[in-house]
Parts: C-alpha cells; structure tokens; sequence
C-alpha cells in the first residue's frame, strides 16, 4: 500500500490479513498496522478485501478536514488589533471635529472660525497616510515574492514569516525527492557491478512494485547497456522479496526474512552486519542470491533535494534557531536524512494527527512556527503553524488551499528569500506606521491651536501619503 498521502511514508509498506475476518473491529483500539488500512491510500498490485470499521465522519480523511477547518476559523491578534484599531479611531476623529465645530459656544471667536479649525482638523487627522500604509507595503512584498515564485495569500503571512523562529519540515517530496532512488550497489563473492545489475534488472523489471520499478530505472541507467537478460516464473513473497528463474539459475531477491526462511543457506555474519548498517542509515535493502551464493546488496532511498543542505544553512545564518523534520516514515529514516542536511531535530513515525500535536508543541517552546509541507497529511499542520508553507508544483491541491504561502516554482532554495524580503517588508510597514501616525499626532495639536491652517494641513498631509508610497515601492527592488 502506498500510504503517502496520508502518513506521507515514501516507501510503500506491506499488508496482512487479520487471522479472524469476521470479528467486529468497530471498537477495537489496538489495530496492528499491517492490518490497518487508510481511507485516501492506493493499492499495490494485489486484490484487497476492505472491512470498513468506521464511518465516513470518523474516517482519516474526514479527520483531516475537520482539523483545517478548526485551525482556519482562528483569526490572528495582528487581524484582531486591526479591527479594533478601524472601529475606535474614526469614530474618535468625527467626534473631535463636532466638538471644535462648536467651539465658538465656549471660546470668544465666530462659528466660521470654529467651523474653519473644525474642518482643518478633520483633514490633519483623517488617516489616509495610516490607511495605505501596511495594504503598500503588502502590496509591493506581494508582487516581488510572485516575481520570485513566491505565492504569499496576504498580509497577515507576509509579516509572520519574518519572526519565524523554528521551521518544520515534511521529509517526503519537501526535503527529498519524493520517490526512492538506487543509492548503493554492493558486490560479493567476485561478482561483477554489471552482472549484479543485470540480474536484479532482469527479475524487478518483472514486478509492478514501487520499489522494483525504482531499481529497473536506476540499474539501466547505471548499467548504460539495453542488453538486459530475460527473466521468469516471478513469484512474490508478500513482504520479503522475489523468486525468480535467470536462464539455469534460480535467484532470489529480498530481505533478511526471506532467507531466514527460505533453507539452511543463510547469509554469514559479514552480510548481515552490512544489511543492517545500510538500513540503520536509512536505506531500503536488498540482498541477492543466485542459486546458492549471495552475490550482492542494494539499497534503496528517497534522497534529500540537491538544494536541502544549503537551503538549511541560509536558514539557519538568517537567524532561524530550529529546523525539525516531521515525517510518518520510521525513525531510523528520519535520523538518516536529518544527519545528512543538518536539521537540529527529526520526529519519525508521525500521522497527521500527530504532526498537529507536534506543531501544537512547538508553538509553545517557540511562539512563531511555520510548516513546510506537500501532501494532504500535511494539510492540517499547516493550518495550526503560524505560516503554512506548500511546495508549489509538487503539492497537493489540500496542502496548497490550506497553506499561507506556496513556493510555486518547487523549489525549496526560495524559502531563504521570502523570509528576507518579509523582513524587509515589515520593517517599511513600521516606518510608515510611524510617518503616518508621526505627521497625524504633529498636525492635530498645530491645526487646533490654528498654528496651521488648512492649506498647510493639505499639503502636509497628502505628502505623507505619497512618501508612505514610494516607501513601500522600494520593497519591489528587494534583492536576496
């Protein structure tokens, strides 16, 4: 079963039947997973009996929806500050301005003077230098992410990218390539490269397994040679490997259990301790038997992005103190790919829920947190960090919908930029803030003591609006 749209696992995983079928497992909780299915996953090449054991409404994907959901009707302090800052403060101006329009009831002057002042006041305070200040500033650091292939969906993920603390990473397809890969090719007992190759080309090209087709591709590309023996009589061992006949040979294809099982011709120490330290690093192996000499090792894994390792050292020189990988892949897995592109922490073995929980935590230790995802797993994680973030063209419609930003072009070396250029922005959304409010807290005192007239307060006033403008523009020069 390939499970990555919902554990996001990179390597599909086998199945097996449970020993009594007709059992109620409506309300059992302990559920082995080789026994347990998901709703969203997709099958391998064998004919599957499903007992569905939950409804519809309690089923993985309908959880996923409901924790975007829960997340998304969240509005942030920023938004809720804004809100109360438009319902108090024109309220606050009109007031002024009628109680000066009849400041000739209290002070010796005429209703024309009063109303003169009163109308002054009214365009010294009237906030249209405040108002355009953050939707330029957004506007401009919009427009420059997009040019960058940075999609960033408002204001609000714009400004929160740029006190990023920690960054949360899916591994499948996020900090890796999303599909296994040909890593290692070990010969024993004087037996060629080329042969060995030829072989497990020749039997995996008969299999539909992910993983079969993943070695068929990566051996003709290391072999170079479309002279690829012809194999038969495949037969698989759910879970362990492939039998099959070469010519005179019988050769078999698996992991340590198939040979444990299969007669007393069992790998020597020296194999085994070279299996195991492959898969310790994170690999998928194969061990290799022709007849009944062992004749090689694979290994197979989904490899970090060319770009993962020097993506997280910018990160990591910009100021962003953590780096953690949140993956349903096993721990051993995670371990390996973290050491190797130099994340500070990698949690393995995570479901969706999990993830959600594990942002949760985060958020705690760290205030502000992003996840950086593609899958539909990561969908609800997104939801709940500070700043969602989907891999563009590789994501999934769900993790595109649910995220705040998406890097378009599906490349991880982007993420660098936009948490730069939101810096930027941020720091033109105070300066204007400040000119802004700065000329309006000037302008109120000199037009009530009739220091300035109208004129003045014109002219000062739509001057503010247009530096508040061309400041903002300055963010469409942003340069890495």
């Amino acid at each position: 079963m390939n499970q990555a749209p919902i554990t996001g696992e990179s390597v599909p995983v086998d199945k097996l039947p449970v020993e009594n079928p007709d059992k109620d497992f409506s309300q059992e909780k302990g559920i082995k997973d080789e026994n347990r299915v998901f709703s969203g996953t997709i099958n391998g090449n064998n004919t599957l009996e499903i007992k569905v054991t939950k409804e519809a409404k309690d089923s993985t994907l309908s959880r996923l929806v409901k924790l975007v959901n829960e997340a998304q009707t969240q509005k942030s302090p920023t938004q809720m500050l804004t809100d109360k800052f438009e319902k108090y403060f024109v309220p606050s101006v009109l007031v002024l301005a009628v109680i000066l329009l009849f400041a000739f009831l209290i002070i010796d002057e005429s209703f024309s003077e009063s109303f003169y002042r009163a109308m002054a006041v009214l365009v010294a305070a009237s906030p249209c230098a405040l108002a355009i200040s953050t939707p330029s500033a957004v506007l401009s650091g919009v427009a420059r992410a997009a040019k960058g292939g940075v999609l960033i969906k408002g204001g609000r993920p714009l400004e929160d990218l740029g006190v990023l603390t920690a960054l949360a990473f899916d591994k499948t397809g996020t900090l890796t390539e999303g599909k296994p890969k040909l890593t290692k090719v070990i010969t024993l007992n004087n037996t060629s490269e080329n042969e060995l190759l030829k072989t497990v080309v020749a039997v995996e090209s008969l299999s539909d397994h992910p993983l079969a087709k993943a070695v068929v591709r990566d051996g003709k590309v290391r072999l170079n040679s479309d002279e690829i023996p012809e194999a038969k009589d495949l037969e698989a061992v759910l879970g362990k490997g492939l039998k099959a006949s070469l010519g005179e040979d019988k050769v078999f294809i698996g992991n340590l259990n198939l040979f444990d099982e299969l007669d007393d011709e069992k790998p020597n120490d020296d194999i085994r301790d070279k299996v195991t330290t492959l898969e310790a690093e994170g690999n998928t192996t194969m061990l290799i038997r022709r007849n009944k000499e062992y004749v090689g090792i694979i290994s197979l894994m989904d490899t970090p992005r060319k770009e993962a390792k020097s993506t997280l050292e910018k990160l990591k020189s910009i100021g962003i103190k953590r780096m953690i990988m949140l993956t349903g892949d096993n721990q051993k897995v995670a371990d390996a790919v973290a050491k190797e592109i130099g994340l500070t922490d990698a949690w393995g073995s995570l479901l969706p829920e999990e993830k959600v929980k594990a942002i949760k935590k985060l958020r705690e230790e760290e205030s502000k947190v992003a996840m950086v995802g593609d899958g539909v797993n990561d969908a609800p994680a997104m939801a709940n960090s500070t700043v969602g973030i989907a891999m563009g063209a590789a994501g999934s419609d769900v993790a595109l919908e649910t995220a705040d930003i998406a890097l378009m072009a599906d490349k991880l070396e982007t993420l660098p930029f936009a948490i730069g250029l939101s810096r930027k922005a941020k720091g033109i959304i105070k300066q204007n803030l400040w000119i802004s409010l700065g000329i309006v807290a000037l302008l109120i005192p000199l037009t009530i003591s009739g220091i300035a007239t109208i004129g003045p307060a014109v002219l000062v006033h739509e001057g503010s609006t247009l530096v508040v403008v061309f400041n903002a523009l300055r963010l469409l020069a942003y340069k890495q």
